[in-house]
């Protein structure tokens, strides 16, 4: 019971975070408004957190938890292996766009102040979601529905093409609408799922090989 109510806490500190971030942006957010907003005291937020940029550090890391939870999800569905990287890489960039999208200031100045901090965590997300994309990709490879020699390295490939689409520093008015990042997904996922899908039919066209995924 003790742990449950240390973790609602820590949660409900975490979620008054993200709306402060949101209205306020990083820098004009105070550990007095995150006692307010939160409805803990700051001797609370202490007891979880060392400082302000720990509370944003543990947000990022928080959505980067919850996105790797909904990727297991999808790579263990029932789908080809083909259908299950393009999903998993359009949940690996709308989710995060989701996270960020009542953010009225841009990401800029989070991860101005955060910047080395948060290259330390990035490698260990990039790492844990390379070896989630590997994982189908070997399975699929198994399967005969891929062709990948190096499975690490086609996941590493994917990850790096999509992450120009990842909201980094940009405002919600400049990630543009949902709609468009989510057709730039697939535009990108079908230029690399081009050169994995197994040739069964080698004259086929990229458009028509995403059969494999949707059969029109």
């Amino acid at each position: 019971m003790a742990q449950e109510t240390t973790s609602a806490t820590r949660d409900a500190i975490l979620d008054a975070a993200d709306r402060l971030l949101g209205r306020l942006g990083f820098r004009k957010t105070t550990l007095d408004d995150l006692a307010r907003e939160s409805g803990v005291g700051r001797r609370t937020i202490y007891l979880h957190f060392a400082s302000k940029e720990d509370v944003a550090l543990a947000s990022i890391d928080r959505v980067v938890e919850r996105l790797c939870a909904r990727l297991d999800a999808l790579a263990a569905s029932e789908s080809p292996a083909p259908e299950k990287l393009r999903a998993m890489l359009r949940e690996r960039v709308l989710f995060r766009v989701d996270s960020v999208r009542d953010y009225f200031h841009g990401l800029d100045e989070l991860f101005a102040v955060l910047r080395p901090r948060y290259m330390e965590r990035r490698e260990r997300y990039f790492a844990d979601e390379a070896e989630r994309f590997a994982r189908v990709i070997r399975a699929g490879a198994k399967a005969g529905e891929l062709t990948a020699p190096d499975p690490d390295a086609a996941a590493r490939a994917m990850l790096l093409a999509t992450n120009a689409l990842l909201p980094y520093s940009l405002s919600p008015r400049e990630l543009g609408a949902r709609a468009k990042v989510a057709r730039d997904v697939d535009t990108l996922a079908d230029c690399l799922l081009d050169g994995l899908v197994a040739r069964r039919n080698p004259g086929r066209s990229a458009a028509r090989r995403r059969g494999l995924v949707t059969k029109r």
